[in-house]
């Protein structure tokens, strides 16, 4: 990264700390994920991004206006058929995908960030939308008042469909084996902090799976931002820390997740001794 990308991408994340730093209903959640992919492409224009989006929810009014007796189900035409927003089957593990900023371009994305998008669309378009975050997916509910009363459908937007709980049962069933049965906490709706974090883990799993350890290591300290009592995390950024040869400071966010049980602990005690023997061999 140039001197000049460095300096871009501290901005975003300050921006984002300042956003983190908010109570959860006042988190703009469109806001803070486009600054999610600034900090990982310096270059991304924040701004325009935001204007693109308010211009499409323009867009989205006036299309489920035109068909106001069936809301969802416009909002669905409008996103899926004239947008042409499509889950990224091809390459689902392109970290691009967990960018905002890239899924609004593309038109493609996983399965969270379209649900951003949709959110977005359909909160200005005048619907209530809130996400859903299954195991191993993540959907939408969407609300709306028409004619025929109120409406509430949950809508799949990587498989461009609306989709019933029997539907969530079986994607659960092609997820796990049937070993995960669908349960009422699955379906409440995700805060804003828990679906920006889950964009973040999906960004962290893609770069440690490919050994890009700085980067991953940058999303964990994004996720703890949101959720300081997400514990789990400070094994995995010793870990990462670790593998960047910062063994001060892996020792330390091991020390710290060792603080509580842990049903790994003693293997974790075990990653604490290694990491202290590296570190004794460089003194």
């Amino acid at each position: 990264m140039t001197p000049a990308g460095k300096i871009r991408a501290a901005e975003a994340r300050r921006a984002f700390v300042q956003l983190a730093a908010q109570p959860d209903a006042s988190i703009d959640l469109a806001h803070a994920a486009l600054l999610v992919a600034a900090e990982e492409q310096p270059a991304t224009d924040v701004e325009h991004y935001r204007a693109r989006l308010f211009e499409l929810g323009l867009a989205a009014r006036a299309y489920v206006a035109a068909r106001a007796w069936e809301p969802v189900e416009a909002l669905n035409e409008f996103v899926f058929r004239e947008l042409a927003f499509v889950g990224n089957q091809e390459n689902y593990y392109d970290p691009r995908n967990s960018l905002l900023s890239y899924v609004i371009d593309e038109r493609r994305g996983i399965p969270i960030t379209l649900s951003v998008v949709y959110m977005e669309l359909g909160h200005r378009a005048g619907l209530e939308v809130e996400g859903v975050g299954l195991p191993g997916h993540f959907v939408v509910r969407a609300h709306a008042e028409s004619a025929r009363g109120t409406e509430t459908r949950l809508v799949d937007p990587f498989n461009r469909r609306a989709i019933g709980e029997d539907d969530c049962q079986q994607l659960l069933d092609g997820l796990y084996g049937g070993q995960v049965a669908l349960a009422s906490e699955h379906l409440r709706a995700a805060t804003n902090r828990e679906i920006l974090a889950r964009i973040l883990r999906n960004l962290k799993a893609v770069y440690a799976q490919s050994g890009r350890h700085a980067r991953a290591a940058s999303v964990v300290e994004r996720v703890m931002l949101l959720d300081p009592e997400a514990h789990d995390e400070h094994r995995d950024l010793g870990v990462l820390l670790a593998q960047l040869g910062r063994y001060e400071e892996a020792v330390t966010q091991l020390q710290t997740y060792l603080s509580r049980p842990a049903p790994d602990a003693e293997q974790v005690r075990e990653q604490l001794k290694k990491v202290r023997l590296q570190q004794a061999m460089l003194n």
